[in-house]
């Protein structure tokens, strides 16, 4: 770091914070029409959710069996009938498409010997319909977006750089409230983790594409830069952010203490046949829903959390035994490869499994195009809330979401930027009168805290008591957190701390607002709908 650096000024027509399937697709699809971009990594571009989804795609290809009425239809029974009907209706019928657009990028769906598709079926899916790369679908697409991004000459690519706030009329000097009118987005302030320096990007039009809030919690399957950070800049700029309290627990993490994050047992091997069943052997399901172990995420994690508070155990296990071995290790290499290395051979033992934080159903409000309340800032990928998921996400409907909305959302900025000129009165990031924080473990504390309070008291089961004694402790952890930002140099450390803590906020304050049991918000204090 030297001793002085400048601070950096950049303009673009397209900034693009988040390097996941969203953010990539949107990159591409407007870089592919001329436009500038900038996509701003708060590590590097392997490092998103997206790597880490191991199911796969859920889309309509055989309509010999499968059709669009019956996946809209499974959709918003999942979602409890809280999911907007129009972007269901949206992301299902422009699926097809988008999968044809991954395939040109360069994914590798795996096909029978026939040459079809091997689609996989998973918990409330009434029909095959999961597109998959073995069990690692996710690194598939990110591997094959990675490769496009890096060959797009349109594309600048901006690894270790942590966007710290976006920029609106309030760094201009003006008074900007929740009952603003017309609050622009103008770029963002994103800290350089090389130089130390807070620089300054101007953009015509900003995408928020950062995933999801797992690391909020202490057990997630996410990986832990998923910090909320989009959702927290646009809540603290006053942008609309909904349906927080519908946060995704996934009930098969494998239960190996000291592991985060979590590593994921896909619902996929559900579907293949694997039988959830309790320490003494037995199958419990049945005492929860018709659908056994095939039932949607929210059932089968309560139904796990039960069958642990009531027997007082830390985990319950997850049995494919009964299946053919090879097709088991062919299906599903890197969980067999992944429990084999703790000594557990999955075609002859049992999987230790327990739900773990792993998906976000809310976050910034959209309409059908991926805008957000707040002028020329779209929101796509799992930071956004457009509607599709109500209250609990469909399996595998989350990565054909990023897509159809990173294309809807491309197709209306290409034609808004056209009219929009960069705002030439915004100034540098004011660090004046600030030093870095003296003490590294005043932040990690702070974060422990606040991923104990998460998990005690806003987890799969709620109370009216346990929210308000969150939100008692996260105020305090808030109060402290922003005096010390006030008086330091921001790091990515302090940052994310911030924004866990913002979004730990939204989660108790959306949860204590809703008086019902509902998807995937379950509280005792109102237990029926």
């Amino acid at each position: 770091m030297s001793i002085n650096p400048i601070k950096m000024e950049y303009r673009y027509d397209y900034l693009v914070i988040g390097s996941g399937i969203a953010g990539m697709s949107f990159a591409l699809k407007t870089a592919r029409e001329g436009g500038k971009v900038a996509l701003i990594c708060k590590t590097t571009l392997e490092e998103a959710n997206t790597n880490l989804a191991q199911g796969g795609v859920a889309s309509v290809t055989d309509l010999t069996k499968d059709d669009f009425d019956k996946h809209i239809q499974d959709t918003m029974i999942a979602g409890d009938w809280l999911s907007d009907p129009a972007a269901v209706e949206q992301v299902v019928r422009n699926a097809p498409d988008q999968i044809r657009e991954l395939i040109n990028w360069g994914v590798d769906f795996d096909k029978k010997e026939d040459g079809e598709f091997d689609l996989h079926r998973e918990g409330g899916h009434s029909e095959f319909r999961i597109l998959h790369h073995a069990d690692n679908t996710g690194a598939e697409i990110q591997q094959s977006l990675v490769r496009a991004v890096k060959a797009n000459p349109n594309i600048d690519l901006f690894e270790h750089h942590f966007a710290v706030e976006i920029i609106t009329q309030h760094h201009l000097g003006k008074i900007v409230t929740r009952r603003t009118p017309d609050i622009t987005c103008y770029g963002a302030y994103v800290l350089n983790e090389e130089t130390g320096t807070v620089d300054t990007f101007l953009a015509k039009v900003t995408v928020m594409a950062t995933g999801g809030a797992g690391a909020v919690y202490t057990t997630t399957t996410n990986p832990l830069i998923a910090t909320g950070d989009g959702i927290a800049m646009v809540y603290r700029a006053k942008g609309t952010v909904k349906d927080m309290e519908f946060i995704q627990f996934h009930p098969t993490a494998l239960y190996h203490p000291g592991d985060r994050p979590s590593f994921l047992i896909t619902e996929a091997m559900r579907g293949y046949g694997a039988v959830l069943k309790n320490l003494d052997g037995e199958e419990f399901m049945q005492k929860y829903d018709p659908r056994l172990s095939l039932a949607p995420r929210d059932i089968v994690a309560r139904a796990i959390d039960s069958e642990m508070k009531l027997h007082g155990h830390d985990h319950v296990y997850l049995d494919v035994t009964h299946k053919d071995p090879e097709e088991t290790k062919k299906h599903f290499p890197n969980i067999y490869e992944k429990c084999l290395s703790l000594g557990i051979d999955i075609t002859k033992d049992m999987i230790p499994v327990a739900p773990a934080a792993h998906y976000l159903c809310g976050g910034i409000a959209t309409d059908l195009n991926g805008r957000s309340s707040i002028d020329r800032l779209y929101a796509i990928g799992e930071c956004s809330r457009t509607g599709l998921h109500g209250g609990n996400r469909l399996a595998s409907n989350s990565l054909i979401e990023a897509v159809v909305y990173a294309d809807t959302a491309a197709k209306d900025a290409i034609e808004r930027v056209k009219g929009i000129e960069h705002r030439e009165d915004v100034p540098h990031w004011n660090d004046e009168g600030t030093a870095h924080p003296e003490e590294m473990v005043l932040i990690t504390q702070s974060e422990k805290e606040v991923n104990q309070i998460m998990s005690y008291y806003v987890g799969i089961v709620r109370s009216d008591l346990r929210l308000k004694r969150a939100w008692n402790r996260l105020d305090i952890l808030y109060q402290e957190t922003e005096d010390l930002f006030k008086r330091s140099k921001p790091s990515r450390q302090l940052c994310e701390l911030r924004n866990i803590i913002n979004v730990g906020y939204l989660v108790m304050r959306q949860a204590m607002e809703r008086k019902e049991s509902r998807g995937l918000h379950f509280t005792v204090d109102y237990p029926k709908k």
